[in-house]
């Protein structure tokens, strides 16, 4: 214990309560602080959205101004809670990502490729359904983005076990479609 505390009760009491009332008016600014980084974020978000369709000086300017205080502010609450990283401490190596799917939200067109032949190529056996392989790509049709779900069904012989599938459609694997007509012409 240290000796600078009082040993009266209600000394301790009003000090306690003291205390807790900082501790309640830190933890609100906190909580306005992860707000205010909130808004920022979706505005920068926004900006973001706007700025995808064509360029604007000014709008990239305000967003680097915002980006500057989301980092300012972000830096101000790590350091009030605590989570500043130490420099002597390593840091992980990057981990690779991987890709999100696209929100359910967004309207889907789906594309069914079936086999070409509807019984077994390697013995003439009936087929039956085992399960599908489905690739999803990003159109953005008159500033509406959309997606189309290319679906592959697998079948299985009766017979020998042998799998077949449709080919795969030949054309970007990044996700986001190839289609001019669906981009805005430079």
């Amino acid at each position: 214990m240290s000796s600078s505390l009082p040993d009266d009760i209600n000394a301790l009491k009003r000090l306690l309560a003291e205390q807790e009332a900082l501790n309640r008016a830190l933890l609100e600014k906190l909580n306005e602080r992860e707000r205010e980084i909130d808004h920022l974020q979706a505005q920068l978000d926004k900006l973001r959205r706007m700025n995808f369709g064509s360029r604007s000086e000014k709008v990239s300017r305000r967003i680097a101004q915002m980006e500057a205080d989301l980092k300012a502010l972000q830096k101000e609450s790590d350091t009030l809670t605590g989570r500043v990283d130490d420099p002597a401490v390593q840091r992980p190596l990057r981990q690779t990502r991987t890709r999100k799917p696209f929100p359910e939200s967004l309207p889907r067109d789906e594309k069914r490729l079936l086999p070409a032949a509807s019984c077994c190529p390697e013995c003439g056996g009936s087929l039956s359904y085992l399960g599908e392989d489905a690739a999803e790509q990003l159109e953005l049709m008159r500033s509406v983005f959309r997606v189309i779900r290319t679906v592959r069904e697998k079948h299985a012989c009766t017979q020998c076990d042998a799998i077949v599938q449709a080919p795969r459609l030949h054309g970007p694997s990044s996700g986001v479609s190839q289609d001019r007509g669906c981009w805005p012409a430079c």
